[in-house]
């Protein structure tokens, strides 16, 4: 299974069925990819199913943060920054490609939720806590300073604002490159297959389940010792079908963001500001665009396709009128959009206001293993939490003895540069190749930074056969393809490009020709060539709905 191609799917499916299994995870978002990578470094036989494509629903639809948890410092939720800000680090250290620090402007007005002192104090107190190294610390500027820095931001009542950092990703990115590390560690891996009901011993055990190949609708049996339910907005979902009883569930919260051209939203420097609720917004540069967000709302609409509504438009453009008022920005300059759903946990009998967010493990009678709730940044934390649970039952069960978690100090999937202080000399090496190869020295840094140590492999696709496709997109493509299971031309635009957030201009100018492109390799029908294709007209719908009135 080299390469993790998706044209070895039938391949793929196929060990699953034969073959027996340590671990079956449920669940290809970043908390299932990290338990993935984590048991399959420990020796563990691992098998991991998502019923979608991976990261496609809450993994992908994030304010593309590694957060350090400055907000609950606010909260004093102090034990959590700590573990949020050790997190953050060695996130950014084992996938520096796809981590980026990323400076926060905290700008302080009158009679605002933060003032000079509490800013200064909150900013100084969050970095010792979060471990955050010397060159990164807080930075207090004056009136004028700030206004330099951002020129739009509102000046009436501004006092000063604080500098901070905060890490910027590609979440779904993220999750994909994890997913690739497990499967070269040993995992079997596919996406598009749902658990449909699970398969339990004499003692009324869980010790597999049916899963059915949504493609092509077939079915296979994966057995495994163990399994793990970690799919996010869909756990309660998997749950039911296991009959497991809790008097904890989920409650769903949306969060929406909106994407402009930076010649009509022209911010250059990131901002975490107070919208006029008190709610902390973020808006963030990023590749020419803006993006802003996000709304927290109680959702239990459809998981799958998500709307962004005229209210959750009307709320964040009066975020951008309250904080940057100089803008004259309007909702027909809204290029894009996505909205997301958090998992939230609440427990019977208590006050709604006790709905955590924090991350939560479970075992049913039967023997499921639940993860649910908990943040992007604690993904690995939470792996080794699980695996912990998971390896301490198999090694009571008299099964081989699997050591601890590896995974501090492992490079994910394209990670392996030599940490971030290698990065500045790795993308300057790679563009300069990049360059001899035909390309723009700009173009070779930005796949440099996209793919990190797998772009020698990326670039080998130059020289393929010519397309109508421009050949650094057909380079991508023949790699999603071949290197990234990406199945359909929404998996490719969206969860290995992030093209149809950021980019929709290349999306509408070559999708027919990637759809044809796809078509040849996979072999589709017809029937299936045009399901495709509606499909990726529906995914452009639903994120320019923002700009539809």
């Amino acid at each position: 299974m080299a390469g993790f191609s998706a044209l070895e799917r039938t391949a793929t499916f196929e060990k699953m069925n034969t073959e027996d299994f340590d671990l079956l995870i449920i669940g290809g978002g970043i908390t299932g990819a990290g338990i993935a990578l984590d048991a399959a470094t420990r020796g563990l036989k691992v098998a991991l199913v998502e019923m979608q494509d991976f990261a496609s629903g809450t993994s992908s639809r994030s304010t593309k943060l590694v957060h350090g948890g400055l907000r609950y410092l606010k909260q004093f939720q102090i034990k959590e920054v700590a573990e949020l800000g050790k997190e953050r680090a060695i996130v950014y250290e084992n996938g520096p490609h796809v981590t980026t620090p990323e400076w926060m402007l905290l700008p302080f007005h009158k009679g605002g939720t933060f003032g000079k002192f509490s800013t200064s104090f909150g900013l100084r107190v969050y970095d010792f806590l979060a471990g955050v190294k010397k060159k990164e610390r807080r930075t207090m500027l004056s009136l004028d300073e700030t206004i330099r820095k951002v020129p739009i931001v509102k000046k009436d009542g501004l006092l000063g604002g604080g500098l901070y950092v905060e890490y910027r990703t590609d979440d779904a990115r993220l999750t994909i490159e994890v997913i690739k590390a497990a499967e070269a560690n040993g995992a079997v891996i596919t996406n598009y297959a749902k658990a449909e009901r699970f398969i339990y011993n004499e003692k009324n055990q869980a010790i597999g389940a049916e899963i059915k190949d949504v493609l092509t609708e077939k079915t296979i049996s994966i057995r495994a010792k163990k399994i793990v339910n970690a799919t996010g907005p869909w756990v309660d979902d998997v749950r039911e079908i296991d009959g497991s009883k809790s008097k904890k569930h989920l409650i769903l919260s949306k969060g929406v963001h909106l994407v402009f051209d930076q010649s009509v939203f022209p911010l250059q420097q990131a901002v975490y500001f107070d919208a006029p609720d008190g709610r902390m917004v973020f808006a963030i540069p990023r590749d020419g665009k803006t993006y802003i967000g996000t709304t927290d709302t109680f959702y239990d609409g459809d998981r799958v396709s998500i709307d962004i509504t005229k209210e959750d438009r009307t709320y964040i453009m009066g975020a951008i009128r309250y904080m940057f008022p100089d803008l004259q920005v309007v909702e027909t300059d809204i290029e894009s959009g996505w909205a997301g759903i958090r998992p939230l946990i609440h427990e019977e009998g208590k006050d709604p206001s006790e709905i955590s967010r924090k991350d939560e493990i479970w075992e049913s009678e039967k023997g499921l293993i639940t993860i649910a709730g908990g943040k992007l940044t604690g993904y690995r934390k939470m792996a080794e939490t699980v695996v912990n649970i998971v390896v301490e039952k198999l090694n009571e069960d008299g099964n081989e003895k699997f050591g601890p978690s590896i995974t501090k100090n492992l490079p994910i999937s394209g990670g392996d540069i030599g940490g971030s202080s290698k990065l500045e000399q790795f993308l300057n090496e790679k563009s300069r190749e990049a360059v001899r190869l035909g390309l723009e020295e700009q173009e070779g840094r930005r796949l440099s930074k996209m793919y990190g140590s797998n772009i020698d492999t990326v670039l080998s696709y130059l020289e393929e056969p010519k397309t109508p496709i421009p050949r650094v997109l057909y380079a991508q493509l023949m790699y999603a393809i071949h290197h990234e299971m990406a199945v359909k031309p929404t998996d490719f635009f969206i969860r290995r490009t992030g093209a149809l957030l950021f980019d929709m201009a290349t999306v509408m100018a070559w999708k027919d020709h990637v759809l044809a492109e796809m078509s040849g390799l996979f072999g589709w029908t017809e029937e299936e060539r045009m399901h495709y294709a509606k499909e990726l007209d529906q995914e452009i719908t639903t994120a320019t709905t923002a700009v539809e009135f």
